[in-house]
């Protein structure tokens, strides 16, 4: 029953800035349900949706409070149980998000956690002594900055948080906090969910003995204390695989399937470890493309090694609610450019996963320091980009207000103004705008089993092309990117499936303009 996830595209909804129904400046439930047509007649075959539970918002839902309840900024249980309901008439899966590696201080097991070393929730979190001088128990360093442990005055012991102080991790080697998670599970699966999204995936569990972790002996100081460190401690333990094989076994109960985010120094080898049997995940994605600033064929060749023969199945993305978007990072903000990484990203082993907004080519937005929300943003203003420029409203209607996201004379982002002129309905009326080469490239993946679930073999080409071969059963398809933008040739014959761009199949080969893709059958 989990076979679909192979074969599909899935499309990502960030429910904050994608559709606002009740007219307050975030989106929510209802307005995504009103919405889910557009995604339907994309092509996509799911949906994942980031958080929507009870949280207080201090990471924008990535803080839970109650795991089994739906923040009322977003609407209620009613109004995700419907948005299940109109996902599966328009024959959409809906994935979920799960934040397992830490709660948010406000939920009740840390409440209770933290009120005595006695009760029964007490080893719920990671709990450790101060040194005999009251230092942290270790070196740790928590991923938006300054130390990952924090000094709780009721316990008098440290607490540890690999992200913000509000969000405490959790104990995961616990099997108490183990079988509350797969009661969370149970709880989503039972309304109709078809699977599970989880967050940092690998930072489940922490080393029991809370060694320090080693330095990197690096000459110059990178922009992030926990970047003076290899991580060998604080995530990827081998104790992470035997809860999910747990996870795992409810899933298969369900027909439902899990997607691993993956955040590591060896990000595609944790990708593939975490894969690699049918008690894992059943896919899994890194964060390898998703911060490639440069795509070229080495770094394509690179993801798709070791992949041939392995019993996992990758998932990719260019762009999420995390990092750059893919046409700022990748594309120069052009949209030929940016119709390339599309079908890129369409066309190699693996699901892929469209970020919403993707399907448009939509510019990073540019956010003022006087309107972040990003904790991460502020904390390391003004070094890097932050998150809050992939986060902003989504448009809808170009000479609407607000673009159509909102009735609301603001939204909790701004709107960019560039992002107005390429809302849905103006591409709608464009038949060279990249959302219908999205919705073209999509149907011809579709068309194609070799794109879907087929094998990949890399092939030489010359300068700036790739070159790879797809191929499934009796079907065969060449696929050539012309990542560069002066022209190129390839050798090649057959019969055009596809083109990107300026590319042709002559007599003498392929023909390709710079930034452009050509897909022969052979």
């Amino acid at each position: 029953m989990s076979d679909w996830l192979r074969g599909a595209v899935i499309y990502q909804i960030y429910p904050r800035s994608f559709r606002d129904a009740d007219g307050d400046g975030v989106g929510d439930l209802k307005g995504a349900i009103e919405k889910l047509d557009h995604i339907a007649e994309l092509g996509c075959d799911a949906v994942w949706l980031s958080p929507f539970f009870r949280s207080p918002m201090k990471d924008y839902g990535y803080d839970v409070s109650d795991y089994i309840d739906v923040d009322p900024l977003f609407g209620t249980l009613a109004d995700a149980d419907a948005l299940i309901k109109r996902a599966h008439e328009l024959g959409l899966k809906v994935i979920i998000d799960q934040v397992w590696s830490h709660s948010s201080d406000q939920h009740a097991w840390f409440t209770e956690s933290r009120a005595s070393r006695e009760n029964s929730k007490a080893d719920w979190y990671v709990w450790a002594d101060a040194k005999p001088d009251g230092a942290p128990p270790n070196n740790w360093q928590a991923m938006f900055g300054g130390c990952a442990w924090t000094w709780d005055a009721r316990r008098r012991q440290y607490y540890l948080h690999n992200f913000l102080p509000e969000q405490p991790d959790l104990n995961v080697r616990n099997p108490a906090v183990q079988d509350a998670l797969l009661d969370v599970a149970r709880f989503w699966l039972e309304r109709g969910v078809d699977g599970f999204r989880l967050d940092v995936v690998n930072f489940f569990v922490h080393d029991a003995h809370l060694r320090d972790n080693p330095s990197l002996g690096l000459a110059k100081a990178p922009p992030r204390p926990h970047q003076f460190q290899r991580q060998l401690y604080t995530r990827t333990q081998p104790e992470t695989l035997q809860f999910l094989a747990r996870l795992r076994a409810l899933l298969d109960r369900y027909g439902a399937v899990s997607v691993g985010e993956i955040e590591d120094e060896e990000p595609l080898k944790v990708q593939r470890d975490y894969t690699d049997g049918a008690d894992r995940l059943h896919t899994a994605y890194s964060f390898y493309l998703l911060r490639t600033r440069a795509m070229t064929s080495e770094v394509i060749k690179e993801a798709m090694a070791g992949w041939e023969g392995a019993q996992g199945w990758p998932s990719w993305s260019l762009s999420n609610h995390d990092v750059i978007r893919a046409p700022t990072r990748l594309a120069a903000d052009d949209p030929q450019r940016t119709k390339l990484m599309l079908a890129l990203l369409l066309s190699i082993r693996g699901t892929p996963f469209l970020y919403q907004g993707d399907e448009l080519g939509l510019p990073h937005a540019d956010v003022p320091f006087e309107r972040l929300r990003d904790p991460e943003a502020i904390a390391f203003w003004p070094s890097g980009i932050g998150r809050d420029g992939a986060r902003t409203p989504m448009p809808w209607v170009r000479d609407a207000n607000m673009a159509g996201f909102t009735a609301a004379p603001d939204a909790w982002l701004p709107l960019d103004p560039r992002h107005a002129a390429l809302a849905v309905d103006a591409q709608n009326a464009d038949a060279d705008s990249v959302l219908a080469f999205s919705r073209k490239m999509i149907a011809m993946r579709r068309s194609s089993a070799a794109l879907r679930v087929g094998d990949i073999r890399m092939l030489d080409a010359p300068g700036d092309v790739l070159a790879f071969e797809r191929s499934a059963g009796g079907e065969r398809v060449l696929c050539l990117f012309n990542l560069g933008a002066a022209p190129a040739a390839y050798t090649a014959s057959g019969k055009t499936r596809f083109r990107v761009g300026d590319a042709d199949l002559a007599p003498s080969g392929a023909l390709l303009a710079g930034y452009s893709a050509l897909f022969v059958e052979i």
